[in-house]
């Protein structure tokens, strides 16, 4: 049996990582509709986590079902156990929440009301509506031997009834149509709507009017949605392309096995035993909440708003800013061939990338752009400027990874996108998810071959760019860059096992890397030094050499936002590793490595956590820090958010989280380093071009034509 007395089970400590999102919707601090958005967040979060992690344990447990997890000890079906059970009480949590939060918006006029609510005119108007807009296109169906139990899609909203046919019970379903909204606002001058699949309930009895209603309730199922593309279980084609292959999976996503039940009300013992039945599903898979079952809405609330109201209700706006010494104004090419570039999303903005892709699509010196592409957002700038780039005669080569979960659709319109532009599309490599966030930007200048290279702890995604934290490295260096060639080509004929003078990529090199840095910190013994930011820690091979790194007296600091599966604080095991984790307004996502200190430190940035999914089923890259000034930069960032005592929580020894005490003054470390990148620019470079004048400018941009 493997060691579990420090480690937790990854899935339990993901539902306190979730538990912590819920709860800043109780922290009074953030406005209102922030916090109904704390509690939307949450909701599909543990959508996705019954999707995807109830999903594989749901198969494991049927396929393997001894399979011991090493982290806690568990078989399958006793994680699924703890799951069930750890679970219902979030959904409690959630409920009062809600109700609370609700109250409070009503105090603003905003208010998701029930039927028995509504004012006569409303009553009115939301009659006029299912009438016009909601019955015509709605498809009722009773189950009977004529009539079959139907399938219904996943996390699709539906009304369920129990329905009484000449004095024979009978089960009725209504689908809750996609295209309808999921509220619909009343008239008037508050913000009042009540939700569709409310409305379609209130008038159950007008669609069966010929039966008798002895119940009836709004429920939505949830299935197990973790499948493989190369399992061949899917049976394709061998000749299918992967773009085909990706769209059978996605239709056949659809169609899996149920792993929850969500219940709008209660409802009696003899309906609840058909549906599980029928599903099928178990009775600790059935949950029932009085909260919304989708809360998809509740972004766009704010756009409804006064402005008076959307200021007293929802966080500032900000403008990200422009990292300094950088200038938006000039190209960008020659600064980065002067010092390395750091941009730290969203406190600063993708523009400096953007430019210089935009500027090398049509710079006569530039060779090829090659880049890997996991998340694209649904409007996305960076493609417009690969297909100019290609258009204009470049080499556009894009990996693109059509298995980024729940994106999969997003990428293969994108793929296509490219091809017709004329870029070269690649859909990853064989057995391996392409994670990395690499981009190469190849030069011919006085007869010699220069590179860019563009490496990020996130995806290229102009939109969580202003959500997520990430970092962003552009750098000259020649080494970095004829590595990054070397990768490219690598990628080009799927080989994952080579090594590189620089970068660590996995799998083949950047667990082995990681722990030759653990092993030269562990031989300093007490004056060893580990600072590792990321999102999650599961693989148990790091996890082993931390906690040895731990009890030879290394000092070990890590900021872990969601899964932590290392227990700090355990005698003669982790008592020299701490472990905070901060939930806040923007999702903390930049993944950071630091061995030792001064100028001995090992700084990495990275596309990969230290899970065992990054570690060995992904291509991914972690690339050095070489450059002083971003060094400094960086270790500005983690000494900002490990002095955090507003939003970070420091994770026990018993698993639990707790708020770090606040001794003299507050510390949000979000709200720090938004403050610090809206500072003015003080760096020579900006201050010298503030001294010229305006003739001198224009004299500088006549130049450059």
């Amino acid at each position: 049996m493997p060691d579990t007395r420090f480690t937790q089970n990854r899935e339990i400590s993901w539902l306190r990582f979730n538990e912590r999102v819920l709860l800043e919707a109780t922290d009074e601090t953030v406005p209102l509709l922030e916090r109904l958005k704390f509690i939307a967040i949450f909701t599909s979060n543990l959508d996705e986590f019954f999707m995807i992690r109830v999903g594989s344990l749901f198969d494991l447990s049927h396929l393997k079902a001894h399979t011991i997890d090493q982290k806690s000890g568990w078989t399958p079906g006793e994680q699924l156990s703890h799951i069930y059970e750890a679970v219902r009480v979030l959904y409690a949590r959630r409920q009062q929440i809600y109700q609370e939060v609700e109250q409070q918006l009503r105090v603003h006029g905003i208010c998701q009301l029930h039927y028995d609510e509504l004012a006569e005119t409303e009553v009115k108007f939301v009659r006029q509506y299912f009438k016009s807009s909601i019955e015509p296109i709605l498809s009722p169906q009773i189950v009977d031997v004529h009539h079959p139990f139907p399938h219904l899609q996943n996390k699709a909203m539906h009304i369920g009834a129990w329905l009484k046919y000449k004095n024979q019970p009978m089960f009725a379903v209504i689908p809750v149509p996609a295209a309808l909204p999921e509220v619909v606002f009343l008239p008037g001058g508050e913000t009042r709507y009540i939700s569709t699949a409310e409305i379609i309930l209130e008038h159950v009895g007008q669609i069966f009017r010929n039966d008798t209603i002895l119940e009836k309730t709004v429920f939505c199922v949830t299935r197990n949605a973790d499948i493989n593309p190369d399992d061949e279980a899917f049976d394709f084609d061998s000749d299918q392309d992967f773009r085909g292959k990706m769209k059978k999976l996605l239709r056949q996503r659809q169609r899996l096995a149920p792993v929850r039940l969500e219940l709008g009300s209660p409802i009696s013992a003899t309906f609840l035993r058909y549906l599980e039945e029928h599903l099928p599903v178990s009775a600790e898979q059935v949950y029932v909440t009085s909260a919304p079952l989708k809360m998809g809405y509740a972004f766009s609330l704010a756009d409804r708003l006064s402005e008076n109201k959307r200021r007293a209700l929802t966080d500032p706006p900000f403008q990200p800013g422009v990292p300094h010494g950088v200038r938006l104004d000039a190209p960008i090419t020659p600064q980065v061939q002067a010092h390395d570039l750091l941009l730290s999303y969203p406190f600063e903005g993708m523009d400096a990338f953007l430019h210089l892709i935009r500027e090398s699509a049509h710079d006569p010196d530039v060779i090829s752009i090659k880049i890997t592409i996991y998340r694209l957002a649904r409007k996305a700038k960076l493609v417009e400027y690969l297909c100019a780039a290609a258009e204009a005669g470049k080499d556009v080569t894009a990996f693109i990874e059509l298995r980024a979960r729940f994106d999969e659709q997003n990428n293969i319109d994108w793929s296509e996108r490219l091809e017709d532009a004329g870029c070269t599309v690649i859909y990853g490599v064989e057995n391996y998810k392409v994670h990395s966030k690499v981009c190469l930007i190849t030069r011919r200048s006085q007869g010699s071959v220069q590179y860019i290279t563009q490496v990020g702890t996130g995806n290229y995604n102009e939109k969580t760019a202003l959500q997520y934290t990430d970092l962003s490295l552009i750098t000259a260096d020649p080494g970095i860059g004829q590595d990054a060639n070397h990768f490219f080509q690598n990628l080009a004929i799927g080989n994952v096992t080579d090594r590189y003078d620089h970068l660590l990529v996995a799998p083949s090199t950047l667990k082995t890397g990681i722990i030759r840095q653990i092993d030269r910190e562990i031989a300093k013994r007490g004056d060893g030094r580990i600072m590792l930011k990321m999102n999650s820690i599961t693989d148990v091979d790091l996890i082993e050499k931390l906690k040895q790194a731990s009890c030879a007296g290394v000092r070990v600091r890590m900021i872990v936002r969601g899964i932590c599966c290392i227990l700090p604080g355990i005698p003669e095991k982790t008592e020299n590793i701490e472990v905070i984790s901060i939930v806040g307004r923007f999702l903390e996502h930049s993944r950071v490595y630091c061995f030792g200190q001064g100028s001995d430190e090992r700084m990495f940035i990275a596309s990969a956590d230290f899970m065992t999914r990054n570690t060995e089923k992904r291509v991914e890259v972690a690339c050095p820090i070489y450059d002083a000034a971003v060094r400094d930069k960086i270790h500005f960032l983690l000494d900002t958010c490990w002095a955090d005592n507003v939003k970070a929580r420091a994770l026990q020894s018993d698993g639990t989280y707790c708020k770090r005490p606040v001794h003299e003054t507050p510390v949000d470390s979000q709200q720090l380093l938004l403050a610090k990148a809206q500072e003015p620019d003080d760096t020579p470079v900006v201050q010298e071009k503030k001294k010229k004048s305006i003739f001198e400018r224009l004299y500088e941009l006549f130049e450059r034509g």
